[in-house]
């Protein structure tokens, strides 16, 4: 009596990191450093407790799907701002649609956006190899086939969907893309992105442009599918852009983000919400609208990041295929045997770490997983902490590969 999609589904990634760390201690007398999760431990921004506490009076009011005119307007005035929007590319009220977090967002845009059928044949979803867990669960249990497309050292760890056959293309109903991407931190440059756009109208799927990193950057600030639909001159259609305060501004709990796009996609978007998405309680809007508005902490937030990246380069110089990311706040470190260097960093050095093994799969009978060599480490901590971590790390491995 339960929905057998479920099957589908592997463990999450920190479950099978749990089940692969079982009966394995860290040494006793060093303090556990947990770099496995993009959990950010900045401390948050003052002005988010004082707007919280501004608004308590919202705590007894049902919030409406849509949000705040408020939100709506700060959220389009910032991305104008951010991607240089002509004024009136982006309305407020038929392009933006507030979340609770953009994971809700990225999962119900399946729900959304897949048709039973697509040409005639079972629905598919693009999406790149590595991943984020939450495409391939969305696909999965919305009764598409998840189709993964390599995102690797040799494709500049990006996906190249035009190199997907025709035949699946013509059943493509959406397609997942992280800019800039989680593990590795690359960036899609607009020209990148219009392809991209330019295929998803070409095939009528939906494009889902995941830029929840995109204010983590190491240099320059990474362009967005706004600014490349407003570059193609064509409008918005087939587009649909997430992004959150959890990374900008150090809130993961906040739980607060936004999804804009194409409008007709966007109304049908605020009426599936309407029968099952979680909406922010309007205290927490307020908060939300008043840290979209700043960028001082945001500055302050992407500094820190910049030197813990210096500290990791020093560290780490050009061992285990170390690499500046140009965004996000992830080391894709290629160490052979990601399991087992997990496995070695928890018992000898405290240190917990993902095996880049758990973001990836197979495609294929005898394929190798794409990220079984490799291991994520989240530079989420404060800049000491982060350094001890790194030096550990990096000793441990060294010592392993004598």
């Amino acid at each position: 009596m339960y929905n057998t999609r479920l099957d589908g589904l592997t463990d999450y990634p920190f479950q099978r990191l749990a089940s692969l760390l079982v009966g394995i201690e860290p040494p006793r007398g060093t303090a556990p450093i947990v770099m496995s999760i993009g959990e950010p431990q900045h401390p948050a921004p003052a002005l988010l407790a004082e707007t919280l506490a501004a608004n308590a009076d919202g705590w007894g009011k049902y919030p409406p799907t849509a949000g705040t005119p408020e939100y709506r307007n700060t959220v389009a005035a910032w991305c104008t701002q951010r991607f240089g929007l002509p004024g009136e590319f982006l309305d407020p009220d038929l392009n933006v649609l507030p979340l609770a977090g953009t994971r809700e967002g990225l999962f119900m845009a399946a729900q959304l956006c897949i048709p039973p059928r697509k040409n005639g044949g079972t629905p598919a979803v693009l999406m790149p190899n590595p991943f984020y867990q939450v495409y391939v669960g969305a696909a999965v249990m919305s009764g598409a086939e998840p189709i993964l497309v390599p995102a690797v050292k040799d494709t500049g760890f990006l996906p190249d969907y035009a190199a997907v056959s025709e035949t699946d293309l013509a059943r493509t109903a959406m397609a997942y893309l992280c800019t800039p991407a989680n593990p590795q931190g690359t960036v899609a440059n607009l020209d990148q992105l219009k392809t991209m756009i330019r295929l998803a109208r070409e095939h009528d799927f939906v494009l889902i442009s995941d830029e929840c990193y995109s204010e983590i950057y190491d240099e320059a600030p990474p362009p967005g599918a706004l600014q490349a639909c407003a570059e193609l001159g064509e409008g918005l259609a087939n587009v649909l852009v997430f992004n959150s305060l959890s990374k900008r501004s150090s809130v993961p709990g906040l739980r607060a983000g936004f999804v804009a796009g194409d409008a007709d996609l966007i109304a049908k978007f605020s009426k599936l919400r309407a029968h099952g998405g979680a909406v922010q309680p309007l205290p927490v809007m307020a908060a939300a609208t008043a840290l979209w508005a700043d960028e001082a902490h945001v500055d302050a937030n992407r500094r820190l990041y910049r030197a813990k990246t210096g500290d990791a380069e020093r560290i780490l110089q050009e061992k285990f295929g170390f690499y500046r990311p140009e965004g996000g706040f992830f080391l894709w470190l290629d160490v052979g045997d990601g399991e087992k260097a997990a496995q070695n960093l928890w018992q000898s050095a405290a240190v917990k770490v993902l095996p880049g093994a758990y973001l990836a799969r197979e495609t294929g009978p005898g394929d190798t997983n794409p990220g079984a060599s490799y291991i994520r480490v989240a530079l989420v901590h404060d800049q000491q902490r982060t350094s001890a971590a790194l030096t550990r790390l990096a000793e441990t491995l060294s010592a392993s590969c004598q």
